[in-house]
């Protein structure tokens, strides 16, 4: 496993897209509509081959049969950062390594890019979603290779909980990063920390 992107949640992409604007100073890019779960994004290219995503339900389109990815169908109140998502070349493999809940395999494409996500059937995470998502992308293309660079690097992404020991210790054989703290909270949360073109910026 590694990190390979986070993701920024709102009731609308609008307010998903202005609040990664406004907190990191930087403008993101277009992305596109994905299938399967009818979603849509902005993107923000980051530093070290990572990125960040804007995502919300898209109202123009259809309503899905089954719970959306990111736990969208109960989103609400202001846009804040609710996932974190981890690249693996093996996502069959990992999946029955990893204890239940993270997820099956779905297939989906967004133009050139196609990839394979595990998506719990309810659209829930364990540990209060604060488990990584997991993706397989197919082929060599990558969405932080398709986007302008802002200045921007991840720091540091802390995820608070109050069982973080034992997300620490459920991921440890299988992802090792410096950038990644676990703390013990009394509400689980995310917060990432960036070097961006105007000083040590927080997103939250």
């Amino acid at each position: 496993m590694a990190l390979d992107h986070i993701a920024v949640a709102g009731e609308t992409l609008e307010a998903a897209t202005e609040a990664v604007e406004t907190a990191l100073g930087v403008p993101v890019q277009a992305g596109g509509a994905h299938d399967v779960f009818f979603t849509h994004n902005t993107l923000l290219g980051l530093q070290d081959g990572l990125y960040l995503e804007a995502i919300a339900i898209n109202p123009g389109a259809p309503v899905p049969d089954c719970p959306r990815w990111f736990d969208l169908d109960r989103f609400e109140g202001p846009p804040r950062l609710t996932n974190w998502i981890c690249r693996t070349d093996d996502l069959d493999g990992l999946l029955t390594i990893l204890p239940t809940g993270a997820g099956r395999a779905v297939s989906l494409q967004r133009g050139d890019l196609h990839w394979q996500m595990a998506v719990p059937q309810d659209g829930r995470l364990p540990f209060d979603n604060l488990h990584p998502a997991l993706i397989q992308w197919g082929g060599d293309l990558h969405p932080a290779s398709m986007l302008t660079q802002q200045g921007c690097r991840l720091r540091r992404l802390i995820i608070a909980h109050p069982s973080a020991e034992a997300l620490r210790a459920r991921l440890g054989p299988h992802l090792e990063d410096s950038r990644l703290v676990f703390e013990p909270g009394e509400h689980p949360q995310m917060m990432a920390e960036f070097e961006t073109p105007h000083g040590r910026r927080v997103l939250r």
